[in-house]
Protein backbone atom coordinates (compact mmCIF):
# COMPACT_ATOMS: atom_id res chain seq x y z
CA UNK A 1 0.00 0.00 0.00
CA UNK A 2 2.85 2.37 0.85
CA UNK A 3 4.50 1.76 -2.52
CA UNK A 4 1.24 2.41 -4.36
CA UNK A 5 0.64 5.57 -2.34
CA UNK A 6 4.11 6.88 -3.18
CA UNK A 7 3.64 6.06 -6.85
CA UNK A 8 0.33 7.91 -6.98
CA UNK A 9 1.83 10.88 -5.18
CA UNK A 10 4.79 11.00 -7.58
CA UNK A 11 2.41 10.86 -10.54
CA UNK A 12 0.28 13.63 -9.11
CA UNK A 13 3.28 15.90 -8.62
CA UNK A 14 4.54 15.18 -12.14
CA UNK A 15 1.14 16.14 -13.53
CA UNK A 16 1.05 19.28 -11.43
CA UNK A 17 -1.94 18.08 -9.37
CA UNK A 18 -0.17 18.71 -6.07
CA UNK A 19 2.71 20.99 -5.18
CA UNK A 20 3.83 19.97 -1.71
CA UNK A 21 7.56 19.06 -1.62
CA UNK A 22 8.46 15.44 -1.02
CA UNK A 23 11.39 13.08 -1.52
CA UNK A 24 10.29 10.98 -4.48
CA UNK A 25 13.55 9.06 -4.52
CA UNK A 26 14.57 9.06 -0.87
CA UNK A 27 17.48 6.70 -0.22
CA UNK A 28 17.04 3.66 1.97
CA UNK A 29 18.48 4.44 5.40
CA UNK A 30 21.07 1.69 4.95
CA UNK A 31 22.45 3.44 1.87
CA UNK A 32 22.63 7.04 3.03
CA UNK A 33 26.44 7.01 2.82
CA UNK A 34 26.22 6.54 -0.96
CA UNK A 35 25.01 9.12 -3.46
CA UNK A 36 22.15 8.37 -5.79
CA UNK A 37 23.36 7.85 -9.34
CA UNK A 38 21.15 9.71 -11.83
CA UNK A 39 21.50 8.36 -15.37
CA UNK A 40 20.33 10.50 -18.31
CA UNK A 41 20.30 9.00 -21.79
CA UNK A 42 20.80 10.86 -25.03
CA UNK A 43 19.23 11.03 -28.47
CA UNK A 44 18.18 7.87 -30.31
CA UNK A 45 18.37 5.89 -27.06
CA UNK A 46 16.14 5.23 -24.05
CA UNK A 47 16.53 4.79 -20.31
CA UNK A 48 17.06 1.04 -20.74
CA UNK A 49 20.35 1.78 -22.50
CA UNK A 50 21.73 2.12 -18.96
CA UNK A 51 20.56 -1.34 -17.84
CA UNK A 52 24.02 -2.93 -17.82
CA UNK A 53 25.54 -0.03 -15.88
CA UNK A 54 22.58 0.19 -13.48
CA UNK A 55 22.79 -3.54 -12.75
CA UNK A 56 26.43 -3.18 -11.67
CA UNK A 57 25.74 -0.09 -9.55
CA UNK A 58 22.71 -1.59 -7.84
CA UNK A 59 24.64 -4.77 -7.05
CA UNK A 60 27.30 -2.57 -5.44
CA UNK A 61 24.71 -0.88 -3.22
CA UNK A 62 24.14 2.39 -5.05
CA UNK A 63 20.66 3.88 -5.41
CA UNK A 64 20.01 4.47 -9.12
CA UNK A 65 17.47 6.58 -11.01
CA UNK A 66 17.42 6.29 -14.82
CA UNK A 67 15.48 9.25 -16.18
CA UNK A 68 13.34 9.05 -19.32
CA UNK A 69 14.78 12.10 -21.09
CA UNK A 70 12.08 13.86 -23.18
CA UNK A 71 14.58 14.88 -25.94
CA UNK A 72 12.53 17.97 -26.83
CA UNK A 73 14.77 20.91 -25.87
CA UNK A 74 17.88 21.48 -23.78
CA UNK A 75 16.13 23.97 -21.50
CA UNK A 76 12.94 21.94 -21.09
CA UNK A 77 14.71 18.61 -20.64
CA UNK A 78 17.11 20.14 -18.09
CA UNK A 79 14.18 21.57 -16.13
CA UNK A 80 12.56 18.14 -16.05
CA UNK A 81 15.81 16.52 -14.89
CA UNK A 82 16.28 19.19 -12.24
CA UNK A 83 12.82 18.46 -10.82
CA UNK A 84 13.87 14.84 -10.35
CA UNK A 85 17.23 15.81 -8.86
CA UNK A 86 15.56 18.18 -6.39
CA UNK A 87 13.29 15.37 -5.22
CA UNK A 88 16.21 13.13 -4.26
CA UNK A 89 17.28 13.04 -0.64
CA UNK A 90 21.04 13.24 -0.22
CA UNK A 91 23.93 13.59 -2.64
CA UNK A 92 23.71 12.71 -6.31
CA UNK A 93 26.11 11.98 -9.16
CA UNK A 94 24.76 12.96 -12.57
CA UNK A 95 25.70 10.84 -15.57
CA UNK A 96 24.87 11.95 -19.11
CA UNK A 97 25.24 10.12 -22.40
CA UNK A 98 25.70 12.15 -25.60
CA UNK A 99 22.95 14.84 -25.65
CA UNK A 100 22.44 13.96 -21.98
CA UNK A 101 25.69 15.78 -21.26
CA UNK A 102 23.97 19.03 -22.20
CA UNK A 103 21.23 18.17 -19.73
CA UNK A 104 23.44 17.36 -16.74
CA UNK A 105 25.52 20.51 -17.36
CA UNK A 106 22.38 22.62 -17.11
CA UNK A 107 20.40 20.66 -14.51
CA UNK A 108 23.28 20.59 -12.02
CA UNK A 109 23.77 24.34 -12.07
CA UNK A 110 22.98 25.59 -8.58
CA UNK A 111 21.82 22.18 -7.33
CA UNK A 112 23.20 21.75 -3.84
CA UNK A 113 23.00 17.95 -3.82
CA UNK A 114 25.04 17.25 -6.98
CA UNK A 115 28.57 16.14 -6.09
CA UNK A 116 30.03 15.34 -9.52
CA UNK A 117 29.31 14.90 -13.23
CA UNK A 118 30.15 11.98 -15.51
CA UNK A 119 30.14 12.48 -19.28
CA UNK A 120 29.72 9.25 -21.25
CA UNK A 121 30.49 9.80 -24.96
CA UNK A 122 28.98 13.15 -24.26
CA UNK A 123 28.85 16.92 -24.76
CA UNK A 124 30.27 19.29 -22.16
CA UNK A 125 29.37 22.61 -23.76
CA UNK A 126 30.23 26.17 -22.90
CA UNK A 127 27.29 28.58 -22.57
CA UNK A 128 26.28 29.63 -26.06
CA UNK A 129 27.54 26.47 -27.76
CA UNK A 130 25.22 23.98 -29.45
CA UNK A 131 25.49 20.26 -30.11
CA UNK A 132 25.46 20.87 -33.86
CA UNK A 133 28.30 23.35 -33.50
CA UNK A 134 30.47 21.11 -31.32
CA UNK A 135 29.88 17.98 -33.42
CA UNK A 136 30.91 19.87 -36.55
CA UNK A 137 33.94 21.55 -35.01
CA UNK A 138 36.08 18.44 -35.53
CA UNK A 139 36.01 15.96 -38.44
CA UNK A 140 34.76 12.41 -38.01
CA UNK A 141 31.01 12.44 -37.37
CA UNK A 142 28.89 10.63 -39.97
CA UNK A 143 25.60 11.13 -38.15
CA UNK A 144 24.22 13.57 -40.72
CA UNK A 145 24.45 11.00 -43.50
CA UNK A 146 22.84 8.32 -41.32
CA UNK A 147 19.67 10.24 -40.43
CA UNK A 148 16.31 9.21 -41.86
CA UNK A 149 13.86 11.69 -43.41
CA UNK A 150 12.86 14.13 -40.63
CA UNK A 151 9.35 13.90 -39.20
CA UNK A 152 7.76 17.39 -39.18
CA UNK A 153 6.14 18.44 -35.90
CA UNK A 154 5.03 21.94 -36.98
CA UNK A 155 6.46 25.40 -36.37
CA UNK A 156 9.57 24.41 -38.31
CA UNK A 157 10.58 21.75 -35.76
CA UNK A 158 11.31 18.16 -36.78
CA UNK A 159 11.88 14.85 -35.05
CA UNK A 160 15.10 13.14 -36.07
CA UNK A 161 15.72 9.39 -36.25
CA UNK A 162 18.67 7.34 -37.45
CA UNK A 163 17.85 5.28 -40.53
CA UNK A 164 17.27 1.78 -39.15
CA UNK A 165 19.42 0.23 -41.90
CA UNK A 166 22.35 2.43 -40.82
CA UNK A 167 21.75 2.38 -37.08
CA UNK A 168 24.11 -0.47 -36.15
CA UNK A 169 27.28 0.73 -37.93
CA UNK A 170 26.57 4.37 -37.04
CA UNK A 171 25.49 4.14 -33.42
CA UNK A 172 26.57 0.81 -32.00
CA UNK A 173 29.21 -0.78 -34.19
CA UNK A 174 30.67 -2.90 -31.37
CA UNK A 175 27.38 -4.65 -30.53
CA UNK A 176 25.84 -7.78 -32.12
CA UNK A 177 23.55 -7.17 -35.10
CA UNK A 178 20.61 -8.76 -33.27
CA UNK A 179 20.96 -6.21 -30.47
CA UNK A 180 21.32 -3.20 -32.76
CA UNK A 181 18.23 -4.19 -34.76
CA UNK A 182 16.17 -4.01 -31.57
CA UNK A 183 17.78 -0.73 -30.53
CA UNK A 184 17.07 0.74 -33.98
CA UNK A 185 13.42 -0.24 -33.78
CA UNK A 186 13.03 1.20 -30.28
CA UNK A 187 15.08 4.39 -30.76
CA UNK A 188 13.59 7.61 -29.44
CA UNK A 189 13.80 10.71 -31.63
CA UNK A 190 15.34 14.04 -30.73
CA UNK A 191 14.15 17.35 -32.15
CA UNK A 192 16.42 19.34 -34.42
CA UNK A 193 15.58 22.29 -32.16
CA UNK A 194 17.27 20.53 -29.23
CA UNK A 195 20.45 19.95 -31.23
CA UNK A 196 20.62 23.64 -32.11
CA UNK A 197 19.59 25.19 -28.78
CA UNK A 198 22.56 26.94 -27.12
CA UNK A 199 23.73 25.81 -23.71
CA UNK A 200 22.77 28.24 -20.98
CA UNK A 201 25.06 27.04 -18.21
CA UNK A 202 28.06 24.79 -17.63
CA UNK A 203 28.04 23.13 -14.22
CA UNK A 204 31.36 21.43 -15.05
CA UNK A 205 33.00 24.79 -14.34
CA UNK A 206 32.09 24.41 -10.67
CA UNK A 207 31.82 20.64 -10.15
CA UNK A 208 34.37 17.85 -10.68
CA UNK A 209 33.79 16.09 -13.99
CA UNK A 210 34.81 12.68 -15.33
CA UNK A 211 34.80 11.70 -19.01
CA UNK A 212 34.74 8.41 -20.91
CA UNK A 213 34.44 7.77 -24.64
CA UNK A 214 35.56 5.39 -27.38
CA UNK A 215 37.79 5.83 -30.39
CA UNK A 216 35.16 4.11 -32.58
CA UNK A 217 32.49 6.76 -31.96
CA UNK A 218 30.86 7.90 -35.22
CA UNK A 219 28.31 10.26 -33.68
CA UNK A 220 30.65 12.59 -31.80
CA UNK A 221 34.22 12.89 -33.06
CA UNK A 222 36.60 11.52 -30.40
CA UNK A 223 38.73 14.64 -30.91
CA UNK A 224 35.75 16.77 -29.89
CA UNK A 225 35.23 14.78 -26.70
CA UNK A 226 38.94 14.94 -25.87
CA UNK A 227 38.81 18.71 -26.38
CA UNK A 228 35.78 19.10 -24.10
CA UNK A 229 37.27 16.87 -21.39
CA UNK A 230 40.53 18.84 -21.38
CA UNK A 231 38.68 22.15 -21.34
CA UNK A 232 36.61 20.98 -18.37
CA UNK A 233 39.80 19.96 -16.52
CA UNK A 234 38.46 16.42 -16.22
CA UNK A 235 39.46 14.66 -13.02
CA UNK A 236 39.82 11.47 -15.06
CA UNK A 237 39.38 10.76 -18.76
CA UNK A 238 39.03 7.17 -19.97
CA UNK A 239 39.41 6.43 -23.68
CA UNK A 240 38.46 2.93 -24.84
CA UNK A 241 39.89 1.67 -28.12
CA UNK A 242 37.25 0.88 -30.76
CA UNK A 243 34.30 1.48 -28.41
CA UNK A 244 31.21 2.84 -30.17
CA UNK A 245 28.95 5.72 -29.22
CA UNK A 246 26.95 3.48 -26.84
CA UNK A 247 29.82 2.26 -24.69
CA UNK A 248 27.48 2.20 -21.67
CA UNK A 249 25.85 -0.76 -23.47
CA UNK A 250 28.98 -2.39 -24.87
CA UNK A 251 31.36 -1.57 -21.99
CA UNK A 252 29.13 -1.24 -18.90
CA UNK A 253 31.83 -2.25 -16.41
CA UNK A 254 34.22 0.49 -17.53
CA UNK A 255 31.44 3.08 -17.34
CA UNK A 256 30.26 1.85 -13.93
CA UNK A 257 33.83 1.89 -12.59
CA UNK A 258 34.23 5.55 -13.55
CA UNK A 259 30.87 6.45 -11.99
CA UNK A 260 31.89 4.72 -8.76
CA UNK A 261 35.15 6.66 -8.77
CA UNK A 262 33.24 9.91 -9.31
CA UNK A 263 31.02 9.07 -6.32
CA UNK A 264 33.84 8.78 -3.80
CA UNK A 265 34.31 11.41 -1.08
CA UNK A 266 36.72 14.20 -1.90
Amino acid sequence: MTTLKNLLKATAITLGLVSAPFNAFANDSALTDRPTIVLIHGAFAASDSWDGVADILLADGYPVVSIANPLRSVSGDAAYARSVIDSIEGDTVLVGHSYGGMIISAAASGAANVKSLVYVASFAAEPGETIAQLAGQFPGSTLGQALATPVPLGNGINDLYIDQAKFGPQFAGDLPVEKTRLMAAAQRPVTDFALNEPAQSAAWKDLPSYHIFGTGDKNIPPAAMAFMAERAESRKTVVIDDASHVLMVSRPQAVADLIIEASQPE
